[in-house]
Parts: C-alpha cells; structure tokens; sequence
C-alpha cells in the first residue's frame, strides 16, 4: 500500500514551524532547542516540519461580479 502525502513539498523550511523551535514573545526571534536564538525563516539541519506550527497564508479575495457579468 502507498502512503498519501498530506503536506505539500513546495513549503521552505524555516525555524518558526521546526518541532524544535518556538517563537519568541516579541515574534522577531526563534529559541530553537538545538541552536539558540535564531531568525524565524533561518533552518538548519536538525529541521523538522510541524504542521501545527505553520500558519497558512490567507487566501486572496475573490473579485466583485455584477449582474451583467453573468448576462448572454
């Protein structure tokens, strides 16, 4: 049997959603419990993907239609 893959590879690793890293109160630093203090899109190779961690970007808003938009 194959294994579904339920997280896109197109996401670049970064500090701010490693299972190792944390987020800082002021939300400019990382404390990563294998390198210290770092930058939130840095990563190094202990990385590992939470997806908890991650916060989606928003999706774009959808156009306004009138009436005649939809009109033959």
């Amino acid at each position: 049997m194959f294994k579904s893959k339920l997280f896109s590879d197109q996401i670049p690793p970064s500090c701010a959603y490693c299972k190792f890293g944390f987020v800082s109160q002021n939300g400019r630093s990382v404390l990563c419990e294998k390198k210290g203090v770092t930058e939130p899109h840095d990563s190094c190779k202990k990385y590992s993907y939470a997806p908890l961690k991650r916060i989606p970007k928003r999706p774009r808003a959808l156009p306004q239609f009138d009436r005649s938009d939809f009109e033959l």
